[in-house]
C-alpha cells in the first residue's frame, strides 16, 4: 500500500551507489522568471565543423600561438574567478548590457517536462544547495546554493560540460540575487543546517512510506534513503527551510519521534568528486595522488574557486581552438603517426587526465584520445600544441576530434566510484625459481621478463579478458605477485570486472580497479607540482 498523493512519483526500484534502495519525489511550486540568462540555445560566434572521417580536413588544428594566452589561465589566478562567456554568451533578450551577474541561483531552461528534483540533483556536484525548484509548465528550473562560489562552479561545469538531461540540452543562466531567509541563514549559522535530515534510532522495520507520510508535511521531499540494518535514514528535501521546521517539530509533534536522533546530515550534492580532486590538485600545483591530504587539508571554498578558474580556462582553450561548438569536446585528434604505432606507445605519452577511451586507426595513421573530462582533454591538447607531442621520434599533429558529447551518466558514476581502464589483479603465483622459457619478453617492475611463469601467466590473462575487449597492455610486480591489465576502453575494463567473477579460475583472487597511468601528472608540471606540495606541507605545519 503506498501513502503517496497522486503528484509525486516513486521510481521503480532506483538504487544509489551503494545499492540501497532510494526514492524519487516529484511536486510543483512557483517561482519567479529568470533573470538575464547567460546563455541559450542560439549560439553565436565561429564555428568550425567536426567530423568523424580523420581526412585532413575535417580536423581543426589550433595555432599554438593563439593558445599562449589561454594556456596562462591553467596556473593559478590569484586575482579571483574569472567568469567565461567565450563569445556566445548573451541574455535572453540580446542585450550585451544585460548580461547577469553572478548570484547564487542558477537558472536551467529546457528541461523535460517530466523531470524530478532527483533526477536534476544527480547531475550536481558543486556545494551544499539551499532550494531547487522546478517549474515544469514554463520548461525551467531554479537551484539556489548556499553560497555564491558553488553557483558558480555548477554554472561553468554544467557550460563546459554542456549539460544534458533526458536528451535535452540544458540552458544556463543566472537567477535573481536574493538573500538567504532569515531562520535558513541563523540554522545554518548555529547548526550547520542543510535540506537532508538524518533520522537514528528508527525501528528496524520502518519503511520508506512510513517516513514519507511523517514527514511531507514540512515541504517537497527529493529522496529518502533507508540503511535498515543501521537503523537510519535521511530524508532529503528540495530545500533548508522544509528540512528546519522538520528538525524543530518532528519530534515534538510525532511522539513516534521523541526518542529517536533527529538532526542535520551532509548534502548529497556537496561532495567533491575524484576528478574534480584530481583537476583541482593539479590547478593549484599540488599532487593529485594525495588525495585525502588534499581533501582534509584544502579549504572547500579554495577548491571551488580553483575549479571555476580551470573551467573557464579550458572552455577558453577549446572554443579558440575549434570554434564554440567544440566546447565541452573530450576528444583530441592525434595524426601524422608512424605506420606501426602501438595504442601502449600512444599511452605512454598521453598525461594529464584519466580516458574513456583510445581509439588508433592505422590505415589513416591517426589516433583519436577521448578523456573523462573537457578539462582534462583541453589542458592535454594545449600543453600538446604549445610544446609539441613526439611519438617514436616522430612529432605528431595536434587537432580536435568529432565532438564526444557528455559522458554518459552511467560512466560518470562508475569514475566517481574509482573505475578506471586499469584493472588490478592480486595474489598471483609468479614464483618460478629461475625457470625461463622462450617467448616475447613481459614488462614488469625489474625491466623485462623472461620468467616461465609470468609468460604462461601473461598469456592467460590476455586471452581471458580479451573477449571483453581490446588490451592496450599488460604489466606486472612480480615481487608483490601482481598484473595490470589495462584496456583501451573504460566501458571494456568495466564489463570485464563484473564478468571475471564468473571465471572460476579468478576465485581468491583480488581484482579491482587500478589508475590509469594517463592521469599522471604531465611531465611539463612535475617539477612545479613537488615544489608546490612541498611548500604546501610546509604551510600547513
Amino acid at each position: 500500500m503506498s501513502f503517496f498523493p497522486p503528484q509525486f512519483q516513486k521510481t521503480n526500484n532506483s538504487q544509489d551507489s551503494t545499492g540501497r534502495e532510494s526514492f524519487d519525489l516529484n511536486g510543483q511550486f512557483d517561482y519567479p522568471e529568470p533573470h538575464n540568462l547567460n546563455v541559450e540555445s542560439g549560439i553565436l560566434g565561429r564555428s568550425v565543423p567536426q567530423f568523424g572521417s580523420v581526412a585532413e580536413q575535417d580536423i581543426y588544428h589550433g595555432s599554438p600561438l593563439d593558445l599562449a594566452n589561454s594556456m596562462e589561465a591553467l596556473s593559478l589566478d590569484k586575482s579571483g574567478p574569472q567568469h567565461f562567456n567565450g563569445g556566445f554568451s548573451r541574455p535572453i533578450n540580446g542585450s550585451a548590457d544585460s548580461l547577469a551577474a553572478p548570484s547564487r541561483t542558477v537558472y536551467l531552461g529546457n528541461v523535460p517536462t517530466d523531470l524530478t528534483p532527483k533526477e536534476l540533483l544527480d547531475h550536481v556536484r558543486s556545494g551544499v544547495i539551499e532550494s531547487c525548484k522546478i517549474l515544469p509548465e514554463k520548461n525551467c528550473a531554479f537551484i539556489s546554493f548556499l553560497d555564491e562560489n558553488s553557483a558558480m562552479l555548477f554554472h561553468s561545469d554544467a557550460i563546459l560540460k554542456r549539460l544534458t538531461i533526458k536528451q535535452n540540452d540544458i540552458r544556463i543562466g543566472w537567477g535573481n540575487q536574493t538573500d538567504l531567509h532569515p531562520i535558513v541563514h541563523e540554522a545554518v549559522s548555529k547548526h550547520n543546517a542543510t535540506r537532508n535530515v538524518y533520522l537514528g534510532h528508527l525501528p528496524p522495520d520502518i519503511t520508506i512510506d512510513e517516513i514519507y507520510t511523517d514527514l511531507y508535511i514540512y515541504g517537497e521531499i527529493e529522496v529518502i534513503k533507508v540503511i535498515s540494518e543501521k537503523r537510519i535514514a535521511f530524508v532529503h528535501f528540495t530545500s533548508i527551510l522544509s528540512a528546519v521546521r522538520a528538525v524543530q517539530n518532528l519530534p515534538l509533534k510525532n511522539p513516534k519521534y521523541a526518542t529517536r536522533k533527529v538532526f542535520y546530515g551532509k548534502d548529497r550534492c556537496a561532495f567533491i568528486t575524484k576528478t574534480q580532486q584530481h583537476n583541482a590538485a593539479q590547478y593549484l600545483g599540488l599532487d593529485p595522488n594525495l588525495e585525502n591530504y588534499f581533501l582534509n587539508n584544502v579549504d572547500p571554498d579554495f577548491i571551488s574557486t580553483a575549479l571555476v578558474q580551470q573551467s573557464n580556462a579550458a572552455a577558453a582553450i577549446a572554443t579558440q581552438a575549434g570554434g564554440v561548438n567544440n566546447l565541452g569536446n573530450r576528444t583530441v585528434y592525434l595524426g601524422s603517426l608512424q605506420p606501426d604505432v602501438t595504442v601502449e606507445e600512444v599511452c605512454n605519452v598521453v598525461r594529464g587526465g584519466i580516458l574513456e577511451k583510445v581509439r588508433l586507426i592505422y590505415e589513416k595513421y591517426a589516433c583519436f584520445i577521448t578523456f573523462i573530462d573537457p578539462i582534462a582533454a583541453a589542458q592535454f591538447f594545449a600543453m600538446s600544441s604549445l610544446h609539441g607531442l613526439i611519438i617514436r621520434n616522430r612529432k605528431v599533429k595536434i587537432g580536435w576530434g568529432k565532438h564526444s558529447g557528455p559522458l554518459p551518466n552511467a560512466l560518470t558514476l562508475a569514475v566517481s566510484n574509482g573505475a578506471s581502464r586499469n584493472l588490478y589483479i592480486g595474489g598471483l603465483d609468479l614464483d618460478d625459481n629461475g625457470e625461463v622459457c622462450e617467448g616475447e619478453p613481459i614488462k614488469t617492475e625489474n625491466g623485462p621478463s623472461t620468467s616461465k611463469k609470468v609468460i604462461e601467466c601473461a598469456k592467460k590473462l590476455r586471452a581471458d579478458f580479451e573477449v571483453f575487449g581490446e588490451i592496450e597492455q599488460i604489466n606486472f610486480f612480480v615481487e608483490k605477485g601482481c598484473a595490470f591489465v589495462n584496456f583501451s576502453n573504460i566501458s571494456n575494463a568495466i564489463k570485464a570486472i563484473d564478468g571475471i567473477k564468473y571465471n572460476k579460475d579468478y576465485e581468491g583472487l583480488k581484482i579491482n580497479f587500478g589508475k590509469d597511468r594517463c592521469g599522471n601528472i604531465p611531465k611539463q608540471f612535475n617539477n612545479n607540482h613537488n615544489i608546490a606540495t612541498n611548500d604546501f606541507r610546509r604551510m600547513d605545519n
